[in-house]
């Protein structure tokens, strides 16, 4: 696997809180030039990047992030925000504690409402793996499979910890012929990198990728 090749795959990552304009644009330059799948921003940024980069640039954002327990209600509000402003994927944080609290299907009809309002752009599921357990996990692979969200998604790089490649090997055999895999948080090396894209993964979410890679 080649360097352009592992780029293609990554989600280039910037979601400080305390990051600048100044960092903002040096990320959407670093995806630009090393070609990236997309950047994955605050939403405070995204409209801002629309109107420097146009559609030079596949703009990722995120939705009830990092704890997920906005109501559904704010997290529609946040993705029509966010599609309006010019994001072309988003990733949402699920409601972790109907996770822990069993409502399986309530967060089913979640993914579901907020799939709908994207419709042919893509979401993407963070389950935050860290915190549940193997029948949790399992659980959340057919709630996003039974809503037809594009993407499973490990972490949010804010939790305890990140991806894992047990996780990766548990999705791959639970989710749906439809649902792609993203790993996030953790990733530091060029060896996780190709570790879990040869495991599965469609997608990295990572803010040192291209530091790792090429400069």
């Amino acid at each position: 696997m080649n360097r352009q090749e592992i780029l293609s795959h990554i989600d280039h990552t910037l979601l400080k809180a305390f990051s600048t304009w100044e960092d903002i644009q040096l990320l959407c330059d670093e995806a630009l030039k090393y070609k990236t799948a997309s950047v994955c921003i605050s939403q405070t940024y995204v409209k801002r990047v629309r109107k420097k980069y146009g559609e030079d640039i596949n703009i990722c954002t995120v939705v009830g992030f990092p704890l997920g327990y906005n109501s559904t209600g704010s997290k529609i509000k946040e993705v029509e925000d966010a599609i309006s402003n010019g994001a072309n994927e988003i990733d949402m944080v699920v409601n972790i504690s109907d996770v822990k609290n069993k409502d399986y299907n309530k967060v089913e009809e979640e993914i579901r409402e907020l799939k709908n309002i994207c419709g042919e752009k893509i979401l993407k599921v963070i389950i935050e793996s860290c915190y549940l357990d193997e029948k949790e996990k399992i659980a959340m692979c057919k709630a996003i499979t039974n809503a037809k969200a594009d993407y499973i998604k490990t972490s949010t790089g804010f939790g305890s910890s990140g991806a894992t490649m047990e996780d990766i090997i548990l999705f791959k055999k639970n989710i749906g012929r439809d649902v792609k895999i993203k790993a996030a948080g953790g990733v530091k090396s060029i060896e996780d990198l190709i570790d879990f894209l040869n495991a599965g993964c469609d997608r990295i979410g990572t803010s040192s990728a291209v530091k790792m890679l090429v400069l």
